[in-house]
């Protein structure tokens, strides 16, 4: 009955003893999910939402009907994807049946849940809607697992719409929040662990404000710590999110490796949300490496297969990594779409976190063309969104771009005294591509 609680369960069904069958389906998906075989863990959980359609909807069933939908969500995350729609039905339901219960407190990660989702279909709004109340009843009630949880989803969602120092608040107190008490039952009741990805996301916070170096140690932290846990679906985020981070930096050959070894994971587990992000960074390290035809060809790959698993959320940086690509291999006029349409998302999700980066990369490509104007003026609008949401690293990057325009305009004290500023800003991260290149150019422009 404990090593293999889905024999018992498949003969209660058969004898027609239902209620038996169902506590056994809940034990073996339960069982399996705590192993990762989260693909068995779907099915027995979903078995035994079958078997409970059979029962009349009384409290006590819609009780049951709750815990298996609460965990049969946590396990789609990772088998069908965080956006899917069987995700999304299961969460709505389990939503339902919450309210009916009068939200009882063992399933306030059912808002976290739904948070989830919608953060990654695109719908920011949403989403940030689900973490008041899940922050709102966790305070009410003092439950310490709940309001960890809310800080870690508030933290994520408002690094996703540009808020950094909002986000950055939210995720230091989650992970001061963190009790090695419940790592394990958050786990199982989250898909993934919310403290790891706390520090993995405050790693892209950190970059982002312009601490690469601090950044770096934060998604170090999260690897590490999902390797404890020996827990692939946990440890497939930390490297998904950790190699985003690389592909900021610049560091190829880190890049090289972290992609390689999510996409190792993913295919051994079966978790297809995190081979296709897998798959477009190792795209654009291929790329950076020289092979441009091979790296275009994963790139557009990868992001065929996120966006098949129902994902809006990141993707207007993968069309950005795609059309820097198309720029490499001279295919102007499409780098040019393909930044539209990131600008497109952008506009209809809320998700700000690039836009400074999507407005430069553009004025790049349009310089290219010969449009310094325009290409002026989109460094200007980069600047001022990245001034707007305190982002050092957008900021140094726009002031790098529009100081190298200025300076081929013959305007080089304008552009020494922008570099300056931007740079002078800045206590770590000398040894990273971006402030290498800036101090490269300061030097050139102060010993004119």
């Amino acid at each position: 009955m404990e090593t293999q609680p889905e024999l018992f369960a498949q003969h209660y069904a058969e004898a027609g003893l239902v209620e038996k069958s169902i506590t056994y389906w809940g034990k073996a998906g339960h069982r399996s999910a705590a192993r990762s075989a989260m693909s068995e863990a779907a099915a027995q959980l979903q078995r035994g939402l079958d078997q409970l359609a059979m029962l009349p909807g009384t409290p006590e069933h819609h009780r049951q009907e709750l815990e298996f939908l609460s965990a049969l969500g946590a396990v789609l995350q990772v088998v069908k994807g965080f956006a899917a729609p069987e995700t999304g039905r299961a969460y709505a339901r389990a939503r339902e049946l919450w309210a009916q219960l009068g939200a009882p407190t063992e399933f306030l990660r059912v808002a976290f849940g739904q948070s989830l989702y919608h953060m990654n279909r695109g719908e920011l709004d949403l989403a940030l809607r689900f973490d008041d109340d899940l922050l709102r009843l966790s305070r009410q009630r003092n439950d310490s697992a709940g309001l960890f949880l809310s800080h870690q989803s508030i933290g994520r969602n408002l690094l996703f719409s540009g808020r950094f120092a909002l986000s950055r608040s939210h995720l230091e107190e989650a992970i001061a929040l963190y009790d090695p008490n419940f790592p394990r039952r958050l786990v199982h009741q989250s898909g993934t662990s919310p403290q790891v990805a706390s520090q993995a996301f405050l790693g892209n916070v950190l970059f982002c404000l312009g601490y690469p170096d601090q950044a770096l140690a934060r998604s170090g932290a999260s690897i590490a710590d999902a390797r404890s846990l020996a827990h692939p679906p946990s440890l497939a985020l930390s490297l998904s999110i950790g190699s985003r981070l690389l592909s900021l930096v610049g560091d190829n050959a880190a890049l090289d490796k972290r992609a390689g070894e999510l996409i190792a994971v993913a295919i051994d587990q079966g978790f297809p949300y995190w081979r296709a992000l897998g798959t477009a960074y190792r795209g654009w390290v291929t790329v950076r490496i020289g092979d441009v035809t091979e790296g275009m060809s994963l790139l557009r790959s990868g992001s065929a297969a996120y966006r098949a698993t129902g994902s809006e959320a990141w993707t207007p940086q993968i069309i950005a990594l795609l059309a820097a690509a198309c720029e490499i291999a001279g295919q102007i006029e499409e780098a040019l779409i393909l930044l539209d349409e990131a600008s497109q998302i952008i506009g209809r999700s809320g998700e700000r976190w690039f836009e400074a980066e999507l407005n430069r990369q553009k004025g790049q490509v349009l310089l290219r063309q010969g449009h310094a104007e325009s290409a002026e003026e989109l460094y200007r609008k980069a600047l001022c969104i990245a001034r707007e949401q305190e982002a050092k690293l957008w900021e140094l990057r726009a002031a790098v771009s529009l100081a190298r325009l200025r300076r081929d305009q013959g305007r080089r004290t304008e552009a020494r005294d922008l570099l300056a500023t931007a740079y002078g800003w800045f206590t770590e991260g000398f040894d990273t591509p971006d402030l290498k290149d800036a101090k490269a150019l300061l030097d050139e422009l102060e010993g004119a």
